[in-house]
Order: structure tokens, then C-alpha cells, then sequence
């Protein structure tokens, strides 16, 4: 009898732990209350499909118990007891995945990635990007968009949203403080014309990474808006750009009438109601200066290009086709650069 104990301890720590549980891979999302009891959990996991309720339960009692932390979890039901525990627990020894974010995108589709990658629950990190306590602590007051840095992690299966986003900042100060440094003289001139920090040079590159589709562009692209803001006779100091308009009506609690009818459509083409809706706050159209938060999670090139802009004359431009530009120095040239409806 005793015998049999013995292996059947192996058994439980060493080896059943690490076996898959057989299953599809289906994707199984479980929520976790806040003091739940072992018997809780573990009731909670086996009607999922995601673990046997004894083999799991002794397992669990033998590495103190599941110390599960409250909330969504994202599971599937053909991980290894081992992985569940991690994963529950918000272990940092949990299967990481690879995730890439592209340049210029927003929150939101960040949210949606890392959901569908089954990192963390969409919801919890868009509340997490929008607590000011953990901006606070991360040295970023007011909005986080524009700070999380696109770039390829490696993130914990099932994780905290709040240490994804903290990774996501960081990797941004720390580009940002490179960048600051590569382009001193640059970030002295704005901080003399313009009186601005680091916060508003996201909040412009985050506009130029949304208007920009070949590089080359991006410091022209960049130096029209700071044209525009350093000598606002031509344009009244608006930068004009149709990615503020559309974002606004994408984040204000409460959408104007013309952002409700334009979200209806769903279309990402900006139209002239939502660009001459004085009503939202973030359209440059009709609100001059810089929006209120950044549009879009620049990358390093368009950061560079606030940064060290090109030297132009240029207050207007418009697509020309190929993802480039038409840049003019008055309106009337820009006007003849439109191109004219077949």
C-alpha cells in the first residue's frame, strides 16, 4: 500500500502534470470570483472541459493549493494540469506567445489582438490602458495611447493586462529616451517654438504615422503640421488631418449625431460632417493645435520624424496615389494638386 502511494505521488508531481489533456484545443474562457475556494475553481474548470477535477485538485493540493487570481481567464481544453495552474496563477512561467503590434495602431485593435491570441481578455486591457493609478506609475500622465510601443513580444499565455501594458510602456520610454537623445537639438527647438515635451511629440507622430505610408514622407509629412503649428496664418494653426476626426468619433463616451452616422456606415473614410464637427474635441478640422491624445502608437521612424523633421515651406498635401503625396506651399497649389473627379 504503501508502495502504491509512493508511485501514485510520482505519478501526480511528476509525470500526469506535464501530460495535455486530451481535447481539441477548443478555446475556453473561465471566470474566476473574486475568494473563490479550491472546490470553486476546480467545480468551475471541469464543467469548462478543461481539467479532471481529481487528478487536477490532488495536484493542486500538492504545490499549496491553486492560488488562482480572480477574473476571465483564457484557457483551452487540452492543457497540461501544469499549464492551467500557471495560467491561473498569472505566472510569468506560463507558455509565452510571440504577438507583433503594427505601427499606427490604436488600443483597440491591440485589445482585440491580444484576445484573439488568448494573452488577455480585451476588456481588462483597455481598462488597464485607461487607469490613471497605473499611468501615475508609469510616468505617463493622462491617455497611454501613443506609449504602447509596436513592436514583437513575447507575452505570457493568459496574463496580467496590467503587465502587458506595463511592458508595452516601457519598451516606448525606452525608445523614446534613445530618440531623445539621438535628436537633442531637434527636441530643444520644439521644447523653445512650441513649448513642448516628449508628450506632445508622441501626440504629433502618432497623427504623421496615421497620414504617412512610405518613409521617405514622414519628415515632410511632419514638418507641414509643425509649419502649420509654428505659423498658423495659413491654416489658423489646425492641422487638418482626417485620422484625428475618425478617432474621435471612435472614443468619446457620448458621439456627436455626425460621428453616430458615420459609425454607422462603417467605413474608416472620413468624411466632411465628422471633419467639421466642432462638437468632437479631437478633429483638427475644427479645433486648432494638437489633438487631445494621441491618435494612433507611432514607431520609431515617425517619432524621428517630429523629431528631425525636414526643412520645407510646405503647408499643404494631398494623396496622389501609391501611398505618396503632393505637397504644396499655398493653397492655390494645393488646389491644383487635388485630384479632380473623373
Amino acid at each position: 500500500m504503501v508502495a502504491a502511494g509512493v508511485l501514485l505521488l510520482v505519478a501526480v508531481t511528476l509525470a500526469l502534470p506535464f501530460r495535455p489533456r486530451t481535447g481539441e484545443g477548443r478555446a475556453v474562457d473561465v471566470d474566476v470570483p473574486s475568494g473563490a475556494s479550491d472546490a470553486d475553481v476546480i467545480a468551475r474548470l471541469e464543467a469548462a472541459g478543461v481539467v479532471s477535477g481529481p487528478v487536477f485538485g490532488l495536484y493542486a493540493r500538492v504545490r499549496g493549493g491553486i492560488l488562482a487570481r480572480s477574473g476571465r481567464h483564457l484557457l483551452r481544453d487540452d492543457l497540461s494540469p501544469v499549464e492551467v495552474l500557471r495560467r491561473l496563477r498569472r505566472s510569468p512561467d506560463a507558455t509565452h506567445i510571440r504577438v507583433t503590434f503594427p505601427e499606427g495602431w490604436t488600443r483597440f485593435e491591440i485589445a482585440a489582438r491580444l484576445e484573439k491570441q488568448r494573452i488577455c481578455d480585451a476588456a481588462s486591457f483597455l481598462a488597464a490602458v485607461a487607469d490613471p493609478k497605473l499611468g501615475e506609475e508609469l510616468g505617463v500622465p493622462g491617455s497611454l495611447e501613443g506609449w504602447l510601443f509596436p513592436s514583437t513580444y513575447e507575452l505570457p499565455a493568459d496574463g496580467d493586462a496590467r503587465d502587458v501594458v506595463r511592458q508595452l510602456v516601457e519598451k516606448a520610454k525606452s525608445r523614446l529616451e534613445r530618440l531623445a537623445k539621438e535628436n537633442a537639438a531637434g527636441l530643444a527647438l520644439l521644447q523653445k517654438q512650441l513649448g513642448w515635451s516628449m508628450r506632445e511629440v508622441v501626440v504629433l507622430a502618432s497623427v504623421v504615422e496615421k497620414e504617412a505610408a512610405v518613409d521617405d514622407e514622414r519628415p515632410i509629412i511632419a514638418s507641414v503640421f509643425l509649419n502649420r503649428l509654428r505659423e498658423p496664418a495659413s491654416t489658423g494653426g489646425k492641422l487638418q488631418a482626417d485620422p484625428t476626426a475618425g478617432y474621435g468619433c471612435r472614443v468619446m463616451k457620448s458621439p456627436t449625431p455626425a460621428c453616430v452616422s458615420w459609425l454607422a456606415v462603417g467605413t474608416h473614410k472620413v468624411n466632411a460632417d465628422i471633419q467639421h464637427d466642432a462638437d468632437n474635441p479631437w478633429s483638427t478640422y475644427t479645433h486648432p493645435g494638437l489633438p487631445p491624445t494621441a491618435v494612433s502608437n507611432p514607431g520609431e521612424k515617425s517619432l524621428a520624424a517630429v523629431l528631425s523633421p525636414a526643412v520645407t515651406r510646405y503647408f499643404f498635401f494631398v494623396a496622389k496615389g501609391g501611398g505618396r503625396h503632393n505637397f504644396s506651399e499655398t493653397l492655390g497649389k494645393h488646389e491644383q494638386a487635388i485630384p479632380k473627379a473623373p
